[in-house]
């Protein structure tokens, strides 16, 4: 199984939870797809543009799953990132965990990217 990685708030993804899809957040919206990340991209992903951001959770998704809508695109640096043009049934989440920070870096503290099991 090749996983592709969603970074996004726990709020968020409890109204997806409820609802049953998960449409993006308002960078998503306003891009047009679901930003995601493959496992090698996560960490960066996290550092770069959630740095700070506490209450966030990891989606780790099967890409078979998402079919034609997810595009592997360019980023500015050239490097190709998932992106889903549809919205995210919840029902293909592998996993879901908390992505808390750790107290001395302030990073964000990723689990295992295979299990989603803590790392220790």
């Amino acid at each position: 199984m090749h996983l592709v990685f969603k970074i996004c708030a726990a709020a968020e993804w409890a109204e997806a939870e409820r609802t049953g899809e998960f449409a993006g957040s308002a960078v998503d919206r306003r891009d047009g797809y679901i930003h995601f990340s493959a496992r090698e991209q996560v960490a960066a992903t996290a550092a770069l543009h959630f740095a700070g951001a506490d209450g966030l959770v990891l989606v780790a998704v099967d890409a078979a799953a998402l079919g034609p809508a997810l595009k592997w695109e360019p980023a500015r640096d050239g490097s190709l990132f998932p992106h889903l043009y549809a919205t995210l049934a919840v029902a293909d989440a592998v996993w879901v965990r908390p992505l808390p920070r750790d107290s001395t870096t302030g990073r964000h503290r990723l689990p295992n990217l295979e299990t989603g099991d803590p790392m220790s």
